[in-house]
């Protein structure tokens, strides 16, 4: 009987052996994309007239790539013959240029003289050359403990997913986030720790291709507000600062993106929306509470610190300033004391040099005034130890001394020479 096309194998079905001795080993093992594969019989016996190879689960005609006629070496294609596939005289399957599509079970079917039938069976996985995954993000921009993180690493193909952050494997915190099949990646109530960059790579045995990196940004704070004075943190103490010295005070926080600042001067805003309050000449008049507002427009949180700015006691150069500073005749004007002894017991203004005749008034710090024999009715005294001289006339002109006596007994004494403009 003459071995034609596929005949053999419906007139043969009967004898098919009842244990499968051939085995069939792909070269390459692992096969990429456009490889040339062969799939090698081993354990081929007997004087064998015929093969049959099938590319499917079982001995079916649907499923037959080729016949093949080993004493004319006619082979015949079959249902499942791609147009890559060629039988050797050995036995062997050749398949130009394989495709993911070719990956399945592969049957070897021989048949030898004695119309005897022996099968092997053998397994291809091809692998497709990969190409670049894409991550996607619901938001690269979150709010810290807040808003969720969802990135989803988008590639075709079933190809394995592994994950990068900021160019290392993915954190263990990171990857109990992952879905089952590593392709999405989600974290609730994203902290600041998980900004960064993110990137993900699909592979198999013979190839591998990561995504480009996606940026994170996690917005936070303001928290642990401070004022710093000379990279000194100074929150919620007592400054104290030289008379006629500058003082520079710092706004710190942490926050992203950075703060705006509001400061605030015993409860007043100032016109300064930076993260430094500079004080170029302290005096009396710059004494109180500094208060430093942040605020972050993304996460809509403010903070706030405090400091008490004073002058040092010790430092303090006591200064008369009139104001105004050139009065005429008939206005009032103050002779201002500045930085006076914050431990004053009493004071006492006099008209001319330091003298018991000359002297105008004295005050003590309960508000007792005990008037001097120069005092004319238009002198006040404030217990800053500032001199008030109401409608001045040109007799008023000339020098005022000012004495100062502490808790601790110490005396100190200043002049100012006050000059009275005549009305024209």
């Amino acid at each position: 009987m003459a071995l034609t096309g596929h005949g053999w194998l419906l007139l043969s079905a009967t004898f098919l052996g009842a244990a499968a001795e051939i085995s069939i080993t792909p070269e390459p093992a692992q096969p990429a994309e456009g490889d040339n594969l062969t799939l090698v019989a081993r354990g081929l016996s007997g004087e064998l007239l015929a093969y049959n190879w099938y590319a499917g689960p079982a001995l079916s005609l649907a499923y037959l790539v080729a016949s093949y006629i080993v004493s004319t070496g006619d082979e015949t294609p079959g249902p499942a013959h791609t147009g890559r596939e060629a039988v050797g005289p050995d036995g062997s399957l050749e398949i130009q240029g394989v495709l993911p599509s070719h990956s399945g079970t592969y049957i070897l079917q021989t048949l030898n003289r004695q119309f005897q039938t022996e099968v092997g069976y053998g397994h291809v996985q091809v692998y497709e050359i990969l190409t670049q995954p894409v991550v996607l993000a619901n938001n690269t921009a979150l709010v810290e403990r807040r808003d969720t993180l969802r990135l989803v690493c988008s590639s075709p193909g079933t190809a394995k997913v592994r994950w990068f952050f900021n160019g290392e494997t993915l954190p263990i915190t990171l990857r109990l986030g992952l879905s089952p099949d590593c392709r999405v990646l989600t974290r609730h109530g994203v902290l600041r720790e998980e900004a960064g960059a993110y990137q993900c790579e699909v592979w198999n045995p013979v190839s591998a291709s990561r995504s480009e990196p996606i940026n994170l940004t996690v917005y936070y704070g303001p928290e642990r507000v401070a004022i710093l004075q000379d990279s000194t943190t100074r929150t919620g103490c007592t400054i104290k600062v030289d008379f006629n010295t500058s003082l520079t005070l710092w706004c710190v926080s942490r926050s992203c993106p950075e703060p705006e600042y509001v400061w605030a001067f015993n409860g007043r805003a100032l016109k300064n929306g930076q993260d430094h309050l500079n004080i170029s000449s302290m005096t009396a008049a710059q004494e109180g509470t500094y208060t430093c507002i942040v605020k972050n427009a993304k996460t809509l949180l403010s903070g706030s610190a405090s400091v008490v700015v004073k002058l040092s006691a010790a430092a303090v150069a006591m200064t008369i300033v009139p104001v105004p500073t050139k009065p005429m005749e008939g206005q009032d004007v103050t002779l201002t004391v500045l930085g006076y002894p914050k431990d004053l017991l009493v004071y006492a203004w006099y008209r001319g040099p330091a003298s018991e005749p000359n002297r105008l008034l004295s005050q003590l710090p309960s508000g007792n005034w005990i008037a001097g024999p120069a005092h004319t009715g238009r002198e006040v005294g404030f217990p800053n130890c500032s001199l008030l001289v109401q409608k001045l006339n040109l007799t008023d002109a000339g020098r005022y001394t000012l004495k100062t006596v502490t808790l601790q007994g110490k005396t100190e004494t200043l002049e100012v020479e006050m000059q009275v403009a005549p009305l024209e």
